[in-house]
């Protein structure tokens, strides 16, 4: 079958990286390992970084003539099998693929919409509006979280919600060897305002209290703040940590492979693939238990989960870990498979394939 694809939040193949697109990408992948054609069917950005009604009144007209530019592309070939949209929310309705599948006459599937009843308002009542009309068109909506499926299903209750749950391309990983490098922290995150930010400032509040610990700490990433991000850790003699940079994407797993412990506090997270990338490489994890992370940590097998907001017991699980070898390296074991075992493509590309087959989607 032939899917037509679209992220309304960023496209797959967007310059600038971040989870969004990743996460795009490995949809892509996954359905294609299920046998299927995949284009992506458009590159319109609806994206609303504030409730605006003039914005929103100027992304419908943009929207319009993306319609008719797809729709003329469809009018000389057969129209595609499906259409698969990534990521509706609030800030980033759809609002080109519910209008052509009814046009064409072909089903329709989401994956991760979500709702949060505290934003309507403004432009964003409006947009939150238009998503809970596509999940209730859609023949199939993937939620990647709980937290989603229940947002969705207080609003859209005979909805199809189904979980599919947060995954990785596995392969990289278990072609990797871990090293066990027992007192290498290791964390992989931009460097911008936000949630990002805040996730700095407490990993930066809690290193201080392991000094009596041999630790170091590797960073991957940059952005827009690093020097601002660098300054949080001038209570951290900088020989203990490696500032890294951006890493090419190939070369994450072998970095990761080279650590003992995945330290991040994961402030507003959805999920965190990053987790799952660390996991993969045998590395535990040290996050909050908040958002979306015990979505991708397992609390107690896999790593383990501290009050939010507390810098203090992020500090002291960290230290669990770093003078409990034996309790970290069956972590360790324990992160490596339940990642390589239950979190790959293949598995999501079954789950997918699965729900598309049943529903007889032509």
């Amino acid at each position: 079958m032939k899917v037509a694809f679209y992220a309304p939040l960023k496209s797959p193949d967007h310059a600038v990286p971040s989870g969004d697109r990743q996460m795009a990408r490995l949809l892509i992948a996954a359905l294609r390992l299920a046998g299927h054609e995949v284009d992506i069917v458009s590159r319109l950005r609806s994206y609303l970084p504030e409730p605006d009604g003039d914005a929103l009144t100027r992304l419908h007209a943009e929207a319009d003539a993306e319609m008719e530019r797809i729709a003329g592309d469809w009018a000389g070939l057969a129209a595609p099998g499906c259409w698969f949209t990534y990521h509706p929310y609030y800030k980033a309705p759809d609002l080109i693929g519910p209008l052509l599948s009814r046009r064409f006459d072909i089903p329709y599937f989401t994956a991760e919409a979500s709702h949060s009843s505290r934003r309507n308002q403004g432009a964003w009542t409006a947009t939150q509006k238009l998503v809970v009309e596509a999940v209730n068109h859609a023949r199939v909506n993937f939620c990647f979280t709980g937290r989603d499926l229940a947002g969705l299903a207080a609003v859209a209750p005979a909805a199809r919600l189904v979980k599919l749950p947060p995954f990785i391309d596995i392969d990289p990983y278990a072609e990797q060897r871990p090293r066990d490098n027992p007192a290498r922290l290791v964390t992989v995150a931009m460097m911008r305002s936000g949630d990002k930010f805040d996730s700095y400032r407490m990993l930066a509040e809690a290193l201080p209290l392991l000094l009596d610990l041999p630790w170091t700490l590797s960073v991957i990433g940059d952005g827009p703040r690093r020097a601002d991000v660098v300054a949080l850790f001038d209570r951290v003699p900088p020989q203990r940590i490696a500032w890294l940079g951006l890493q090419a994407p190939g070369q994450i797993p072998a970095l990761l492979c080279q650590g003992g412990l995945y330290v991040w506090p994961g402030c507003g997270e959805a999920y965190g693939l990053a987790y799952l990338e660390a996991q993969a490489a045998g590395l535990p994890v040290v996050a909050q238990d908040i958002a979306g992370v015990p979505e991708v940590v397992r609390n107690g097998l896999t790593g383990l989960l501290t009050r939010a907001g507390d810098a203090g017991a992020f500090s002291g699980a960290i230290r669990q870990l770093l003078i409990a070898p034996n309790e970290r390296q069956i972590m360790a074991a324990a992160a490596r498979r339940f990642v390589l075992d239950e979190r790959s493509l293949a598995v999501a590309a079954q789950l997918i394939g699965g729900e598309m087959e049943c529903l007889d989607v032509r």
